[in-house]
Formats: structure tokens, sequence, C-alpha cells
């Protein structure tokens, strides 16, 4: 089987937010849907081992930032490669309150769902969300998952559904960029014109806004 066909899905970049009691959580999902019109549902798939599962369980409601071309990067990290359970990620993220869910400001629209359903699998809960709320944020385009990786260089959290397909692409290019910089925490290779030795000691990740110090040069 060749998983490189996954490729040709279409895929978005969103923050999937919620409440941890009275403090926001959440994370990066790439696995968002339409179901219906009329009303309107929404599914998203996380993880069961994030953080943001549980909470989903708990408080019955999630919301999604739908982030653009224009979005900040290190957004993507923040929420993709930490646990809310640790650190809380909104202490480096903008947000407000919309439709009583915390939305990341930095996007172009919001969505706010209650489940009303689930799917469970080995590894991911898919959440049926009815539409509570909605609106678009700025004019900005929606960023996709395609362009997160080609143009951002980004890679896939380890509790993505997509997870191993990048693995697997991601192994084939450290095989054939041996010299790159690495990104220890999210894998972020660095492609820049100046040479990394040569980049500023406050440099930082802008997958995962990580410091110059955790990335590692591959034999």
């Amino acid at each position: 089987m060749n998983q490189n066909a996954f490729w040709n899905l279409s895929y978005g970049v969103y923050i999937i937010t919620v409440w941890d009691g009275e403090r926001p959580t959440g994370c990066t999902a790439n696995c968002v849907m339409q179901i219906t019109a009329e009303p309107p549902t929404i599914a998203v798939s996380i993880n069961h081992d994030n953080y943001t599962n549980q909470c989903i369980n708990k408080t019955g409601r999630f919301a999604i930032s739908i982030l653009a071309y224009n979005s900040d990067p290190s957004i993507i990290g923040t929420f993709g490669f930490q646990s809310g359970k640790l650190v809380n990620k909104f202490d480096m993220v903008r947000f407000e309150k919309l439709g009583e869910m915390p939305i990341v400001k930095d996007g172009c629209a919001y969505i706010t769902c209650e489940v009303i359903n689930k799917m469970e699998t080995d590894t991911h809960t898919v959440f049926l969300g009815k539409v509570l709320d909605a609106d678009v944020l700025s004019n900005e385009e929606p960023i996709t998952y395609s362009y997160y990786h080609k143009v951002l260089k980004g890679k896939s959290p380890k509790n993505a559904p997509t997870y191993i397909a990048d693995d697997k692409k991601e192994d084939k290019d450290i095989k054939q960029e041996s010299e790159k910089y690495i990104c220890s925490i999210c894998k972020y290779e660095y492609t820049g014109d100046i040479p990394f030795e040569e980049l500023p000691e406050d440099y930082k990740c802008p997958i995962c806004g990580q410091p110059k110090s955790v990335f590692k040069k591959k034999e």
C-alpha cells in the first residue's frame, strides 16, 4: 500500500480549543470536515492521548480556529508539540472569548460546537458537533496542510492522524538532506540561505518557537 496517496486528500490547519475548568487549552488538528449543512454539523478527529480529547469529553463542547496563510506558524507548534497538561498554551497565543469558547485571534474564522455524537477508533475519537456559533475574522485565505508541509517545512505531531505518512516522508528527506539542521522538538528542517551556525543566538524555530540550541545537525 502506497500511503503517499493520502497526501492527495485535502486538509487544512486548525486549532481545536476547549475549556479545562476556567483555563483554555487546545491542540493542532488537520482533520476537520462539515458533515451536514442543515442543521450545520462539524466532525473533528482528536487522538486519545491528547489532553484536548479528555476536555472535550468532559465539557461536551469544542471550538475550531481556522488558521490563515498569514497566521504566525509558531501557533501550530505551540498547540501541536506540547501538552496542555504541562503548559498553558494560551500564555503564548492571543485569544478572545467568542461564542463562549476560547478562540485564537490570529486566524481567519472560527466555529463553536456542542458534541452530539462521537465515534471511537483504535487511536482517535471523531467528535460530531452541532454548530452553535461561527464567524469570519478576516478576509485572509485559510492555510492548507500541503502548504504547511511543502512551504513552511512543518512536520506532523505524533498524535496527528497523518503522522505515519509524514514519518516515512521525513525519514526519506533526512537521508537525502543529511547536512540539514533539524529541530529536535518538532522536526522542522532549517533550509535558509544563511548558514545555520551564523544565525543569531536568539533565533527560534518558526514552527514550535524553541531556541536555536535544540537544533541538531544530521550527520
